[in-house]
């Protein structure tokens, strides 16, 4: 294509993640021996060779707010076009609100399996990439993921749902509650909910019963997890809901989809069993930053590790609630959870004493691309032992690795035509001068085939006076105006501003006397003074969102106001 070989010419490319072997089967720039390697250095080496005149730059930064300091004004000020081929939601909304802020091109396409996407987001001619969201999938009722599964797919959310819980959430909470005791215990209190209390009691378990000192007390942290999810549960459900129970309606209660399940017997020689002990045992120990011996590498070792831990009996309760409305949500508070989570404070109070002022546990977030990090051998010992206590198939790591990561292999076909469809849009863009009606989003799925292109939609446009907008405006003010001079001059434009903010941050309210002491202050300085922010020297202006409405009384939805302050 020639696209960035001439002498000011620049191509930038940034992927976080390293090849794999999967990586091979869906493009054609890695080769076996480049296991391991970063993927975006590797990608502008080998696009290099084949065109030595290419002006590539390959980046290891993975894309989001977070790194602000390597994305920065200056590089997207500088930037002709983007293009997204990103594998999740979160980073594709982050560089197209960047492209709708700094008002350049930006050219998304995307794959699954054997479909394909493009989308064409042109400044001023478009709607943006966050304008239109695909509706949320359909996911199964959380009292059948929680007690009633009867799919391999069940066993494994509610398998990733216990890893989050134990070694992202739970530790997540705990590190906020200790970095700042009253101001979290306020937050519980007001929040007053069933959430609050469950938050509260995993807290409590975490750094009381369940606090670790030694590898030993994780492998009995582990043995209990087991005896806990795949034996005491499982009587509980039995002695709430009897083989013989009966719904409402009079039908049986284990009627299908239903299993009825049955608890296991913890043995050292099944290998699953000891796997799940391993793997939990040394999660636990990377959270607590306990050193990991070498027993684990032998099944023998760890069998007698397991061996020396006292399980305590267990007796089902008659008062234990247990959820079967499918339609049912987490209830809001009650006078019962108020009381509770009081409690609960006061025992953390006297918990978070004993511990040092520095003391902090490590969350585990869960990499689904990693091999080598037990993430999906946990998830999948899981989900396997959970369905052998509904009679349920189990499945290897490989396949639970697909369905827990949510991963749908490429297909190079589909990648091909999603880039080729691209580079055709690519011509346009860089040509200039094109309606929107030159444009084509595309959608196909190669196993119908199916093949549709459309036109983009435009963006919405708001008119007041002489003035017009969309969503790829911004009002620029320069000099450094104070918050009066800002105010003057919407003023000047018919619009009467009663509120302005940064972020979250209240800058000026009418209704607020002493708010009009702020007026002859720049705007700067009473976004560092109140908003407690801090600007990098990167940044040469700031962005404030102002609430307004005309000489009528309408309320009126302008752009954000960017206010240069240097």
């Amino acid at each position: 294509m020639g696209v960035s070989c001439g002498s000011q010419g620049k191509l930038t490319i940034t992927d976080d993640d390293v090849i794999k072997k999967s990586n091979l089967s869906w493009q054609f720039l890695f080769r076996d021996w480049n296991f391991g390697q970063a993927k975006s250095t590797i990608a502008a080496s080998a696009a290099a060779s084949i065109n030595s005149q290419l002006k590539i730059e390959a980046l290891q930064n993975r894309v989001g707010p977070e790194i602000g300091s390597v994305f920065n004004d200056a590089f997207w000020e500088n930037l002709t076009v983007a293009v997204n081929a990103l594998d999740n939601v979160d980073a594709s909304l982050y560089v197209d609100q960047r492209c709708l802020y700094f008002q350049k091109p930006l050219l998304e396409l995307g794959t699954l399996g054997a479909k394909c996407n493009t989308q064409m987001v042109i400044p001023y001619l478009t709607e943006n990439y966050g304008a239109s969201r695909d509706p949320p999938e359909n996911q199964a009722p959380m009292c059948t993921v929680h007690s009633f599964p009867h799919n391999i797919d069940h066993c494994l959310t509610w398998a990733q749902s216990e890893f989050e819980g134990l070694l992202e959430k739970t530790p997540a909470e705990v590190n906020a509650c200790l970095s700042n005791p009253v101001e979290y215990a306020t937050s519980m209190r007001n929040a007053a909910d069933a959430q609050a209390k469950d938050n509260l009691e995993r807290i409590l378990k975490c750094l009381d019963q369940g606090k670790c000192e030694t590898f030993q007390d994780c492998v009995t942290w582990a043995r209990l997890r087991f005896e806990d999810y795949f034996v005491n549960q499982i009587k509980q459900l039995k002695f709430t809901f009897p083989e013989d129970a009966a719904a409402s309606t009079g039908a049986p209660f284990w009627s299908s989809p239903k299993r009825f399940p049955h608890q296991l017997q913890f043995s050292a020689v099944d290998p699953s069993h000891l796997q799940f002990i391993m793997a939990a045992s040394i999660f636990r120990a990377e959270t607590f930053d306990i050193p990991v011996p070498d027993l684990v590498k032998s099944p023998k070792m760890l069998a007698e590790a397991v061996e020396k831990v006292i399980v305590p009996d267990f007796q089902p309760k008659e008062d234990v609630k247990i959820a079967t409305d499918e339609k049912a949500t987490r209830s809001a508070g009650s006078v019962d959870d108020v009381a509770v989570i009081n409690q609960l404070l006061l025992k953390l109070e006297l918990c978070r004493n004993n511990l040092s002022s520095e003391f902090r546990i490590k969350p585990i977030q869960f990499e689904k691309h990693d091999d080598t990090n037990f993430h999906v051998d946990l998830i999948a010992g899981l989900a396997n032992i959970r369905a052998r206590n509904y009679s349920i198939p189990e499945v290897d790591k490989l396949k639970a690795k697909l369905i827990a990561g949510r991963i749908i292999p490429a297909i190079a076909t589909a990648t091909a035509m999603a880039t080729g469809l691209v580079c055709l849009e690519l011509y346009k863009v860089l040509d200039g001068a094109h309606k929107v009606e030159d444009y084509r989003n595309t959608f196909a799925n190669l196993a119908l085939p199916l093949f549709s292109m459309a036109e983009p939609v435009p963006p919405k446009v708001l008119k007041h006076r002489d003035m017009k907008w969309t969503v790829w405006d911004r009002w620029v003010l320069r000099d450094n105006p104070t918050l009066k001079q800002v105010i003057k001059w919407l003023k000047g434009n018919g619009l009467n501003a009663y509120s302005i903010s940064y972020g979250n941050c209240l800058l000026f309210d009418r209704l607020f006397p002493r708010h009009q002491e702020r007026l002859d202050k720049k705007v700067v300085e009473v976004v560092r003074e109140f908003a407690k922010a801090e600007l990098p020297p990167y940044r040469s202006h700031l962005d404030v969102s102002v609430a307004c409405d005309d000489n009528e009384g309408n309320d009126m939805d302008i752009p954000p106001i960017s206010i240069y302050y240097r």
